[in-house]
């Protein structure tokens, strides 16, 4: 079947090793997500800005693989897609507000260890038609890698899609932060200083982009049980690609997916309701329903 395929799709399969029947399960799934992303950018006349929610492991580079591909292919609609990861402050930089703040700053991921500003201006440059560099972090290296080997996007694009595991992800009250959610927070924060600058950070500097997105897509995992399996599997598939010295242990993800508990539950309790185009997977990563806000309001 393979040798009968557009040279898109082998590409795409190839990039994310994926069978040959991943793609009619995603044009049966995505397929009507592409469409409605067509029309309202045709009707807004300018790039739009789509966000991807979903936890660690879910599929949200890969949706944003195959819509990339998809567009161009099928709509002639040029596009970019950029991973809230790439944008992690460097190790260095890190390092510095770890020891300024709170030791647990010295790990990728939470809100606040991102560059917002280094983000706001790709984006700048993006939704204005101009040429922009997109950064890359280097998870097997735990840091950004040289501007020299950044992806160069000189061409305008109509879509740029914008995924991460805290995408949409609301400043929780300040009551609901006192109790621990896990055994990191307890004994690594016990005071909750590392928590309460994680939401001051969705508060300041969050809020400010998401009043940039046009529309925003969430794939569900049932539960944060999930995550742990999830997040295995795609450092096994990382330690294919990469070689570098962060490369984790299963006991090591066990204790890195605490990191992201908090904000993962939340945003599975409160997201759901607030998206244009809701996904619901199942522990396999298997899509079980497909809801959109158009849909919902008819």
């Amino acid at each position: 079947m393979a040798e009968s395929l557009p040279d898109w799709q082998k590409s795409f399969l190839a990039r994310n090793r994926l069978p040959d029947d991943y793609l009619s399960h995603a044009l049966k799934w995505f397929g009507p997500l592409a469409t409605a992303l067509v029309e309202h950018q045709n009707s807004a006349a300018r790039t739009l800005l789509v966000a991807v929610n979903g936890s660690q492991g879910s599929g949200k580079s890969t949706l944003c693989d195959y819509l990339c591909s998809l567009l161009q292919a099928d709509y002639g609609l040029a596009s970019a897609s950029l991973s809230l990861d790439d944008f992690y402050l460097t190790a260095r930089e890190r390092r510095h507000i770890a020891l300024d703040i709170h030791p647990l700053l010295a790990t990728r991921g939470a809100p606040g260890t991102h560059d917002m500003g280094l983000l706001s201006a790709t984006l700048d440059a993006l939704l204005g038609g101009k040429p922009a560099s997109i950064p890359r972090f280097d998870k097997s290296i735990d840091d950004r890698v040289p501007g020299s080997e950044w992806e160069q996007v000189t061409s305008p694009v109509q879509v740029v899609f914008l995924e991460g595991w805290c995408m949409g992800a609301m400043a929780q009250p300040v009551d609901e932060l006192a109790e621990p959610v896990n055994a990191l927070e307890v004994r690594e924060d016990s005071d909750g200083r590392w928590r309460n600058y994680v939401n001051n950070s969705l508060a300041e500097h969050f809020s400010q982009l998401y009043r940039r997105v046009d529309r925003w897509v969430m794939l569900q995992a049932p539960s944060f049980d999930c995550v742990y399996q999830w997040r295995l599997e795609q450092e096994q598939k990382l330690a294919l690609t990469r070689s570098g010295n962060a490369i984790m242990s299963a006991a090591e993800i066990a204790h890195f997916i605490q990191f992201y508990q908090r904000l993962t539950e939340h945003c599975l309790a409160r997201l759901p309701a607030r998206v244009d185009h809701l996904y619901r997977l199942d522990k396999q990563r298997r899509i079980q329903s497909y809801t959109s806000a158009a849909e919902a309001n008819v």
